[in-house]
């Protein structure tokens, strides 16, 4: 504790990243954001753009940003986007992905991760891609290769044959799918790596809004894991933890 306070007073570490390396989290106006759960979950927090004013997603940005030298936003749209960006220092770095709103911003001193593991994302058609993207914001964030395979769903039974051999190579696999969400069973019954489900909410009607695709992987007769309805970051986290381990076993 000591150092930590030594460190405060000389200007070589801020409130914020002494508060966040005492208790664990840093505290800003918008909330609290969890600076230890990398080192404690083996996953880093991210910030859930939904549900918050621009302001406030901005100011949980900064507090990742000074105490972890990153930040990963989720579900975040143009306005979102506009009031970190004015927020940031002008050294920091964005990746956006458009299609998934996932803002990925790192510090000019953070080193990244990179790890030993490849992690195929698959969708089952274009309207997947969205989710399938949170998904690999959250493996590419704890240093794995992400395979993306876009549109092979089981309508041409063809297009996701083509892709065996890279589905082979992987770690894991993610696949994203709505409608009858029935990819993730085929995939699971053609490879003998971990499989995780993500039923999207596409299709209509009844069974819509991705309750089909759900039911569909949770009854299916090939063993996967399946994560609830658009729920990409969730399938991204634990592709992720499955993935750090594999790594880790590697380098034994």
């Amino acid at each position: 504790m000591r150092e930590i306070l030594d460190a405060v007073a000389s200007g070589d570490l801020s409130p914020a990243e002494a508060e966040a390396r005492l208790a664990g989290y840093a505290t800003t106006d918008a909330g609290r954001f969890d600076a230890a759960r990398e080192q404690r979950r083996g996953i880093p927090e991210a910030v859930l753009a939904e549900g918050k004013t621009p302001d406030e997603v901005a100011s949980m940005a900064l507090a990742a940003l000074e105490t972890t030298g990153r930040a990963l936003i989720t579900r975040a749209d143009d306005d979102h986007v506009a009031a970190v960006r004015e927020a940031l220092p002008a050294d920091a770095t964005v990746e956006r992905d458009d299609r998934a709103r996932t803002l990925a911003v790192h510090g000019p001193s953070f080193d990244p991760p990179d790890i030993d593991a490849r992690v195929a994302v698959v969708t089952g058609g274009t309207s997947d891609a969205a989710v399938a993207g949170e998904a690999a914001m959250l493996v590419r964030a704890v240093g794995a290769t992400v395979e993306r395979i876009e549109d092979v769903g089981v309508a041409h039974l063809g297009r996701i044959l083509d892709h065996l051999e890279t589905l082979r190579a992987a770690d894991i696999v993610v696949v994203a799918a709505g409608r009858e969400g029935a990819l993730p069973t085929v995939v699971a019954g053609l490879i003998d790596t971990p499989v995780i489900g993500v039923p999207v909410s596409t299709g209509y009607g009844h069974g819509g809004e991705g309750e089909s695709a759900l039911l569909s992987m949770l009854q299916s007769c090939t063993v996967l894991s399946v994560v609830n309805v658009d729920a990409g970051f969730t399938a991204g986290a634990q592709a992720g933890l499955i993935a750090r381990a594999i790594a880790g076993a590697r380098e034994e």
